[in-house]
């Protein structure tokens, strides 16, 4: 009787541990094709949101983040131009929105002729590009601008040029790697 106890305890040990390994694999599964069908995933490349991102980040991006609402000042977004070749994504910081009067004049950036306050850049612009003249922007139109603006390719710059709303690609909102930069895009 007590071998056959033994067993019995040896059996349902073995059972458990299957059914633990069995709900991580499928825990793993199902986090897997979520992501999958509802994230991109890029490598940046380049400085010019540093700090946010740095060069070489991987990053998801939330393909439905703007599917009922649309982007905000200050929101950081990922989008193709209509100019993109091979479907590179860009990921900028919204400065501008539908209605906006952009402007950078004397290094500083003016929208509907109010110094922008909250600015994430405090230096002086060097590059006004494109916004050396005041931009109208249309009602499905955003100027976005890198964080690290005199090291960005932006809105200011005709390869670029003013966002429209249809390809806004979705908010980049997880780094994966490097693991030391894991985390939430702020």
């Amino acid at each position: 009787m007590s071998n056959f106890l033994r067993r019995y305890q040896e059996n349902t040990r073995l059972l458990n541990t299957l059914k633990i390994v069995a709900d991580i694999a499928i825990i793993i599964v199902a986090a897997y094709v979520i992501i999958l069908f509802t994230c991109y995933r890029t490598n940046i490349s380049g400085n010019s949101m540093q700090p946010v991102l740095c060069n070489n980040d991987t990053v998801l991006i939330n393909k439905f983040a703007y599917a009922y609402s649309s982007p905000k000042r200050y929101d950081v977004i990922a989008f193709k131009t209509s100019e993109s070749a091979f479907d590179k994504i860009y990921i900028k910081r919204v400065i501008g929105v539908p209605g906006d009067k952009v402007l950078i004049k004397d290094g500083k950036v003016y929208i509907n002729d109010k110094q922008l306050e909250d600015d994430v850049f405090t230096d002086n612009i060097l590059t006004a590009g494109l916004a050396k003249n005041e931009l109208y922007l249309n009602k499905d139109e955003y100027f976005c601008l890198g964080d690290n603006r005199n090291n960005s390719e932006d809105s200011r710059f005709a390869n670029i040029g003013i966002i429209k709303s249809e390809n806004i690609v979705g908010e980049p909102w997880l780094i994966t790697s490097p693991f030391n930069r894991f985390g939430r895009v702020k």
